[in-house]
């Protein structure tokens, strides 16, 4: 419940940090920093927090793909706001429940193995890097 709380206080009141570009610059190509930048501002911020702590991990911190899917994984969510995504942890959300598929359909041109990480990055089924990573993201 704690972390519920922790997250719309974010969404509200939070700030991306935009001396957090030059360690997204480094990690994202040109193109792939223009998809970042469309995100809104909490999805920002959580992207920065998951690579934060994907950089320090063991098993992802030297994968290139999933320090990207780290800054790029909810790129599909431009449409959701505050209301969605609370409605999305009580009942359901179309947009929520969607995001991961938007993200593939972004990402696809500009870096296969990143939208494909992307699209599966809910999926129960998966390999040891991805659930390390899903474990990442439910704790931002």
């Amino acid at each position: 419940m704690f972390y519920r709380i922790r997250q719309v206080l974010t969404y509200i009141f939070a700030k991306y940090e935009e001396k957090n570009n030059k360690i997204v610059r480094k990690i994202l190509s040109e193109e792939e920093y223009e998809v970042f930048s469309e995100m809104k501002e909490y999805d920002k911020i959580h992207s920065v927090n998951l690579l934060k702590e994907a950089i320090e991990d063991k098993l992802l911190k030297n994968d290139k793909n999933y320090l990207k899917l780290a800054l790029l994984h909810d790129c599909g969510k431009e449409e959701a706001g505050l209301f969605s995504r609370i409605k999305q942890v009580s009942i359901g959300d179309e947009v929520m429940r969607n995001h991961p598929e938007r993200s593939y359909k972004k990402l696809l041109k500009l870096n296969r193995v990143v939208a494909e990480l992307a699209r599966s990055h809910h999926m129960t089924e998966t390999n040891e890097k991805m659930k390390r990573f899903q474990e990442i993201d439910d704790r931002n």
